[in-house]
């Protein structure tokens, strides 16, 4: 038995950009999750750590990101990891991680 989930509750990095598979529509767009900064029990200082995901929706989730998901927004999103690989102009190849979502849901908006 093998299971690949992943659960994020983050901010929206910038506008979806929607493209369309044959007449399927794809949205993506960043997700920034941040660690809070802590100290220690020794008194060492670790700082905020933010990172970036690269999240995909598919389908009609596609299609709520392209109308209602914005920059700023703040999602939780369940989906699952994949990584492809690509090929530039260069033949420098490539590897990508990305979250495919499942299920979502808009926590708030940036007006």
């Amino acid at each position: 038995m093998s299971v690949n989930k992943v659960i994020l509750l983050g901010n929206v990095g910038r506008d979806p950009e929607i493209r369309y598979v044959e007449t399927r529509p794809v949205a993506s767009f960043p997700l920034a999750t941040t660690e809070r900064a802590f100290t220690t029990a020794e008194g060492t200082r670790i700082p905020e750590r933010t990172e970036w995901h690269n999240i995909i929706m598919w389908g009609a989730a596609a299609e709520t990101a392209e109308k209602y998901i914005r920059k700023g927004s703040k999602l939780y999103i369940e989906g699952k990891l994949r990584t492809r690989v690509w090929e530039d102009r260069n033949t420098i190849k490539h590897n990508v991680t990305e979250i495919y979502v499942e299920t979502f849901e808009l926590l708030s908006r940036q007006a």
